[in-house]
């Protein structure tokens, strides 16, 4: 299998992994971008986490005057409405999904299995977790929206999985109403997720951290 390459984080060497979380960058990034968050997380070894880091793969971008860089899929407009590239964004996803299939492999239950996306990043984590054949442990949706939100084959593994939604309220790259509409779709598949909202930009906050880490201990708990 030709994974797709990644910065990983193993669990410490006194921990056995038994959870995992796959995390993609935005656009432009890689896949080193949030491997300093991790530290910040105030996770314990008991957790017996791997973080993996994927690399994007470069390509053509059509909002970037066609410039390659990393990315998951060809963004075409910035517009509220966003045009996007979703034969793209579906090979990401497919992936994505190869990742996690190599987590069961390796022992990880999919029921700790979280998927987490930054941008762009969180746009593929959407999908490749609610179309997933069996169940995780939940989603991190970090200042970004669901361009797949109508076209989803939701899985009915997902049914209950936990969803944590940041987004910056000045934000100017990803406004926050994409935001708040990736929320409605959720809560039109019947989710309960969370929504957390920050006075930043597109970034990412301490506050915002640290209720990531918050999240991730409450679901894996």
């Amino acid at each position: 299998m030709d994974y797709l390459p990644a910065e990983v984080l193993e669990a410490p060497a006194n921990s056995e992994v038994n959870a995992a979380v796959i995390w993609m960058h935005g656009l432009g990034a890689d896949g080193n971008d949030f491997v300093p968050v991790v530290p910040q997380l105030g996770l314990s070894a008991a957790y017996g986490i791997r973080f993996v880091f994927p690399h994007a793969p470069a390509m053509p971008v059509s909002i970037n005057n066609g410039f390659v860089m990393p990315a998951w899929y060809d963004i075409k407009s910035l517009s509220v409405e966003r045009s996007i590239d979703e034969e793209q964004l579906q090979i990401s996803v497919r992936r994505i999904q190869d990742l996690i299939d190599r987590e069961v492999e390796r022992g990880v239950d999919p029921s700790r299995i979280v998927l987490a996306g930054f941008s762009q990043g969180g746009a593929v984590a959407y999908e490749a977790a609610l179309s997933y054949p069996r169940a995780l442990a939940g989603i991190v949706a970090l200042s970004t929206y669901f361009p797949t939100a109508e076209s989803l084959q939701f899985n009915a593994q997902q049914a209950n999985i936990p969803v944590l939604v940041c987004h910056g309220s000045r934000d100017p790259v990803v406004p926050e109403v994409l935001g708040q509409r990736a929320l409605e779709a959720l809560k039109g598949l019947g989710l309960e997720p969370d929504y957390r909202s920050y006075p930043m930009e597109h970034a990412v906050c301490l506050e915002e951290i640290a209720d990531i880490g918050a999240f991730l201990r409450q679901i894996l708990d």
